[in-house]
């Protein structure tokens, strides 16, 4: 078994924050991610609205959290699946597929999941031309005709940045405003490339071998509408990654873990951070203070005169 000060489960900007606190206070830190390192930010095609950066790509500003976290010394391992933990005792056991670790404290940093439509035939055609990712598969449709569906920041301006490459982009949205900040609201709706299709939902993705077209409901008169489309890609939000931890911690009624202002949850030692935890608002620089407060809550639990009544 390997031993560590601290375990973070999670190498979004959360988990790489609080890596880089600990790390540089000379904590032993070992971050696990399931997946790519960088969590959900990586597939931001810009970010513009960092502090004191200029605008630059989600992943260039996870892969810098990255480098950062390792020159102070912490130990970072990608596509480790989460196999077992056990979390309740002073001693906090992770075991993944390649082996079983330990530590004194642990900070859940998981984020969370495409929320999806939950529509068969979305599984059908998930990855044959439905996408949650922009920055991954913007490129794939080139020149061709497609659909995002949201109405938030990230669904106006995901199709805003789809427009470098789509023929057309139609914008479906449930309701008849948009939930995005004006700026956003804006430049989609002055990008001639954009049309939108309010108060209306996909009720079916269709095609044969992959996606050829979608239709559409209007929640007012009920009408279908048959729309051609090769591509479609969903922003309707985020689930929070606790399925793993709802027997371990306590949660709130959305699946989000419930802490204190130090990012504490009710076992003492394990905190959380970012959009995994319950929180109004979801951003890169929130999900940064979180881990932030997570890491100095930590130190005060592991420097405190008996960490097992804290």
């Amino acid at each position: 078994m390997s031993n560590y000060d601290v375990i973070i489960l999670g190498g979004g900007p959360a988990g790489l924050t609080a890596g880089i606190y600990l790390s540089r206070a000379k904590q032993s830190v070992l971050i696990l991610d399931q997946g790519m390192v960088g969590g959900q930010v990586i597939l931001t095609h810009a970010v513009a609205n960092y502090p004191g950066l200029p605008e630059l790509s989600g992943y260039k500003l996870a892969s810098e959290m990255k480098k950062q976290a390792e020159e102070f010394g912490c130990v970072i391992k990608g596509n480790e699946k989460l196999i077992s933990f056990d979390l309740k005792g002073k001693k906090k056991i992770v075991t993944t597929k390649s082996g079983e670790y330990s530590s004194r404290a642990v900070i859940i940093a998981v984020g969370g999941q495409p929320r999806k439509l939950g529509l068969e035939s979305e599984t059908k055609f998930q990855g044959l031309g439905i996408s949650y990712c922009a920055t991954c598969d913007g490129d794939f449709f080139t020149g061709e005709d497609i659909v995002v569906v949201g109405g938030g920041n990230s669904a106006l301006e995901e199709a805003v940045s789809l427009t470098k490459f789509a023929k057309t982009v139609t914008v479906i949205h449930q309701f008849d405003h948009f939930q995005a900040y004006a700026h956003a609201i804006k430049e989609a709706e002055n990008n001639s490339k954009i049309s939108f299709i309010m108060e209306s939902d996909i009720v079916e993705f269709t095609g044969d071998q992959s996606l050829t077209g979608v239709n559409i409901q209007n929640k007012k008169d009920g009408v279908i509408t048959k729309l051609g489309a090769t591509g479609a890609f969903i922003f309707i939000g985020y689930v929070p990654g606790t399925e793993l931890f709802k027997e371990c911690v306590s949660l709130s009624d959305r699946k989000e873990i419930l802490t204190n202002e130090d990012m504490a949850t009710d076992v003492p030692g394990v905190f959380a951070a970012g959009d995994v935890r319950q929180k109004k608002f979801r951003q890169i620089t929130t999900a940064v203070s979180d881990g932030t407060i997570a890491a100095l809550g930590v130190m005060d639990y592991l420097n405190g005169p008996d960490p097992d009544k804290i």
